[in-house]
């Protein structure tokens, strides 16, 4: 639906347009994104496109969730906002970027959200091709960071493939094998041993010829 077809909505149920705020509101974009995401993906979705599934201005849309990133976290249940670890990793200056991205996501498994992060991490584990989760970072948080360390050479996506499967490994001992020292390791000495290796893949010569 298009704002110029508001007049034949009065016409027909005797309202003004769209439906107003309310938590039915919420609930019917939060139904029309998982559709949206799910057929379309998250690049090809458009915050007008989901309110007009929902039949609500766009505006409600931003007002419920914010950006479309924060609309796509909350479609797949993510257990944190992404936005202020995100914020973070495009504030940093680019020699600093290994250790930012270490800080702040390690920030985030250790927090009283780490939970819902690992039992994430199980379900794309197991989840294959179609998992939510799995999409969300490969479609919104890895390619944040892809854009940050692309070249007119190199688009960075093998870089950003290494630096995933550090990160991956560093949750997988820390959080769900519990390997220690590295499980209660202070998150400064976390920092310091691993971020030089995933700002090495990120900036460094990784020998993949550029490509």
């Amino acid at each position: 639906m298009t704002d110029g077809e508001s007049g034949s909505d009065t016409t027909r149920s005797g309202r003004t347009g769209r439906r107003p705020g309310n938590t039915d509101t919420r609930a019917a974009i939060l139904a029309a994104a998982r559709i949206r995401f799910a057929d379309t993906g998250f690049d090809k979705t458009s915050i007008r496109a989901i309110a007009g599934d929902a039949d609500v201005d766009p505006a409600l849309v931003h007002h419920y969730f914010g950006t479309k990133q924060q609309l796509f976290a909350a479609a797949v249940e993510f257990p944190a906002d992404p936005e202020a670890t995100l914020t973070a990793i495009d504030h940093a200056p680019l020699d600093e970027l290994g250790a930012t991205i270490v800080r702040s996501v390690v920030g985030v498994w250790d927090s009283p959200a780490g939970p819902g992060v690992v039992a994430m991490a199980r379900s794309i584990f197991g989840g294959g091709e179609a998992s939510p989760a799995r999409s969300f970072l490969l479609q919104v948080v890895f390619e944040r960071i892809r854009a940050r360390i692309a070249t007119p050479t190199d688009d960075g996506r093998a870089r950003m493939a290494l630096a995933a499967s550090q990160m991956i490994g560093l949750l997988t001992a820390r959080k769900i094998v519990d390997i220690e020292p590295l499980a209660s390791m202070p998150i400064d000495e976390v920092v310091a041993a691993v971020g030089p290796t995933v700002q090495h893949y990120l900036t460094g010569d990784i020998g993949t010829g550029g490509v």
